[in-house]
């Protein structure tokens, strides 16, 4: 199954469900993965749309810690969404490496986002990558 496809339609999910505040979040979900049921990873896509939803507040946090002269209400919702699902994906799901996650995230915001959104999501993911592998190391000593 594909991954990359997976992590598309959680964006789509996403993006709409933000965007239009009165949406069903399962039924636009259930909605995107219908049409490419043959070709995605359901579970997976659930996993991320349910993960970003139920963690928004914290990862709109970790985007504003780790880029405080974009407030989060001037980033573009698809750079936001994009961002969401990596540092979701960065934080909470250690089964995939997370050079993998961060160039998933470019890659989406290549097709999907402006101009320099391929760059802003690399540069937040990565502060967002070292912080964390930081306070992970931090902790090791601490032990």
């Amino acid at each position: 199954m594909n991954r990359h496809l997976s992590r598309m339609i959680a964006m789509q999910t996403l993006y709409e469900w933000d965007f239009r505040n009165d949406a069903d979040l399962a039924e636009v979900e259930s909605r995107n993965v219908t049409e490419y049921s043959d070709r995605c990873e359901k579970d997976f896509v659930h996993l991320l749309v349910d993960g970003v939803a139920q963690n928004k507040e914290v990862l709109d946090e970790a985007i504003n810690n780790s880029a405080p002269e974009w407030p989060i209400d001037q980033i573009s919702l698809i750079d936001k969404t994009i961002l969401r699902i990596a540092i979701y994906e960065l934080l909470d799901q250690t089964d995939v490496p997370p050079k993998v996650i961060i160039n998933e995230a470019v890659e989406l915001s290549k097709e999907f986002g402006g101009e320099n959104s391929s760059k802003f999501v690399n540069g937040v993911l990565g502060t967002i990558y070292k912080e964390s592998e930081k306070s992970i190391l931090d902790g090791r000593e601490e032990k």
